[in-house]
Order: C-alpha cells, then sequence, then structure tokens
C-alpha cells in the first residue's frame, strides 16, 4: 500500500504542461473563432442599408426601408416592424443569393 502513496511528482513546471495545453486547445478551438465570428457579425450589421433583404433571427423574411444608430424598419408582406440592429441574421439580397432572387422574379 506504500508503493501507491509514493508517486513520484514531477518538478515544477512540468506539473503544469498538460494544463497550459488543455487551456491553449480550448483558446484555439472555441474562444478564437467565437470572437471571430461575433466580429464579422458586427461588421454586418453595421453596413446594413435601405433596400437589402434580410432575415431576423426570429425568421421574420423582409426588406430594410429605413435605418437608425440602433433599429431599422423591416418591411414585410403586411407590416412594418422596428427592430434592433442585432435581430439581424442574415442577408438574402440578389447579389448575395442569387437562387432566391430568380424565385421572388418567378413570382412577379
Amino acid at each position: 500500500m506504500n508503493v501507491f502513496l509514493q508517486a513520484q511528482s514531477q518538478g515544477g513546471i512540468a506539473g503544469f504542461l498538460p494544463l497550459i495545453a488543455i487551456l491553449a486547445v480550448m483558446y484555439f478551438f472555441f474562444l478564437r473563432p467565437q470572437m471571430k465570428r461575433q466580429k464579422e457579425e458586427t461588421k454586418f450589421r453595421n453596413v446594413l442599408s435601405k433596400g437589402m433583404r434580410v432575415v431576423t433571427t426570429g425568421g421574420v423574411h423582409g426588406k430594410i426601408s429605413d435605418l437608425d444608430e440602433h433599429t431599422f424598419v423591416l418591411e414585410t408582406e403586411n407590416s412594418r416592424l422596428r427592430l434592433e440592429r442585432s435581430a439581424v441574421s442574415k442577408e438574402l439580397t440578389a447579389a448575395r443569393y442569387p437562387e432566391s432572387a430568380k424565385i421572388e422574379e418567378k413570382k412577379k
């Protein structure tokens, strides 16, 4: 029983290497991509313009008709909604998704 209790202790920094390696892996696989994604979303929300077709995080499709510093007005088929810029999920304009523009042209 004494043999099991007398494990050799690793000296100094060698004992912390696995912990440092785990933290480095977590940073490069979890935190860094998330920060990059947030930066891209913020950049996208700052370049919103009138006439862009967007989808909100709630799934509402529409066209931006008015912009303020923090909000925008989204025109849908039957209504106008004032939403925060952070509510935009993705862009659906013809330049970005030409296949959705072709479908809209066929409807008209």
